[in-house]
């Protein structure tokens, strides 16, 4: 699939459903089951190598996942959009390293690459896109600024909430074609998704946006301890095609997420 039609399903007031997917065989699934984008995340680093945050997943580690999963996905009809994320310390020193990175990620078979950010990275989104890469923002909770941060919600208050909403806008701006909003009042999410032309994808967001993601370990049980906005929907399921097949449906008849699954 090609960045038109996903922007003609969301356009047309399709829901997208979008999963973390890190090898060909769970590609070859996900594809099969109506996935629209797999998101090859760093959530790699936590999920596959069993680190406590996305920070040690390095650029050719990204590569090799994409690889796979761009394989996977090619066997199934390539019927799934393939982002990749830019790992942490990968492309916040100047739009030419970020440009060197995402040059690798699509060589290795990603459709998009996507960074964690506001305003301050909107030279790079647009030094990115004039060189023909396409970029999906993500705002809200930068799991790459953890130490900062924390694993909490954000945009919590008025003027937080305001400095999202501008960075939302001005990424758009600069050419960015989507983007991520995880863990943010659903108020905000919506206003931010009216706001904008370009799909938001939501993860901890509300259901006001074009889109849901979640973290394909999450889904299928596989989590310890999940966060609050993710459910599993193995539970009855069956099978891992049922689990995943369930998943898409909840998104794309709007049951997923509930008010239980936001901020």
């Amino acid at each position: 699939m090609f960045l038109p039609q996903l922007e003609k399903k969301a356009g047309g007031g399709e829901k997208l459903a979008v999963l973390t997917c890190y090898d060909a065989s769970f590609a070859r699934l996900l594809t099969a089951c109506g996935v629209d984008i797999l998101l090859v995340g760093d959530s790699l680093g936590m999920t596959v190598q069993g680190h406590a945050t996305t920070l040690p997943v390095t650029l050719e580690q990204m590569a090799y996942h994409t690889e796979a999963v761009a394989r996977g996905a090619t066997e199934a009809g390539g019927g799934a959009f393939i982002v990749a994320d830019l790992p942490f310390g990968s492309y916040q020193q100047s739009p030419e390293q970020a440009f060197a990175s995402a040059a690798r990620l699509l060589a290795a078979g990603a459709n998009m690459v996507k960074l964690e950010g506001g305003a301050v990275l909107a030279r790079t989104v647009e030094f990115l896109v004039r060189r023909g890469v396409p970029v999906c923002a993500h705002l809200g909770l930068l799991p790459q600024s953890v130490n900062t941060t924390g694993y909490r919600a954000q945009a919590r208050d008025a003027k937080a909430a305001e400095q999202l909403a501008s960075d939302a806008v001005e990424l758009e701006a600069v050419g960015a074609r989507m983007l991520v909003l995880e863990s943010i009042p659903l108020v905000l999410a919506e206003e931010v998704t009216q706001r904008l032309a370009i799909p938001t994808i939501g993860i901890g967001a509300g259901p006001h946006c074009n889109g849901q993601v979640l973290v394909l370990q999450d889904i299928l049980g596989l989590t310890p301890r999940p966060p609050r906005f993710a459910k599993d929907f193995m539970a009855g399921a069956g099978s891992l095609e049922g689990g995943i097949r369930a998943f898409v449906q909840a998104v794309k008849t709007g049951a997923f997420p509930g008010p239980e699954h936001a901020f």
